[in-house]
């Protein structure tokens, strides 16, 4: 009898051993799907470095699933109080890349200094305010701050603040 028990023991001990690892491996799995995809992680704040920008170049960035233009104006191009971003004495634009007539992603169009929608014809001038076709109003701007030279896309600093009163 002596060895039946040591093989019950053994038996019920390997068991309790295999259900504590199986437990423990699926706590893990339970965690990973509470967490946030590492897309989305990232997404959340982007910093980005506007010092080697020259002027009249555009940057195509994407923030949460979104097209984000940067643009670096030059001293032809028409200044927008009510929009531009100024980071080091320079004038940026910083907008959501998308027409507000049905989402289509404009293309720029640096000759003429417009943002073209390929889709019905909707143009922006370079600050992102529409100015001919059907779009109804002005690209979005997405909420940012300014840290010296740099630009961090999702938090809401005063410069954005700034512009968001101005447009109410």
């Amino acid at each position: 009898m002596a060895v039946e028990k040591s093989r019950r023991d053994f038996i019920g001990m390997a068991f309790g051993g295999v259900a504590a690892v199986g437990g423990i491996l699926s706590l893990g799995a339970m965690k990973k799907t509470w967490d946030p995809l590492p897309s989305v992680q990232s997404a959340g704040f982007i910093t980005v470095d506007l010092s080697p920008m020259s002027d009249g170049e555009m940057r195509t960035l994407q923030w949460r699933g979104k097209p984000i233009f940067v643009l670096k104006k030059t001293a032809e191009m028409q200044k927008n109080e009510n929009r531009d971003v100024v980071a080091g004495n320079k004038n940026y634009t910083v907008i959501i890349g998308l027409c507000t007539h049905l989402g289509c992603i404009p293309t720029w169009a640096p000759k003429t200094s417009q943002f073209k929608c390929a889709c019905h014809g909707g143009e922006f001038d370079a600050s992102g305010v529409n100015t001919f076709g059907p779009p109804p109003r002005p690209m979005d701007i997405p909420p940012f701050k300014i840290d010296g030279e740099k630009l961090v896309l999702g938090e809401e600093g005063p410069e954005y603040k700034k512009l968001v009163a101005k447009k109410a």
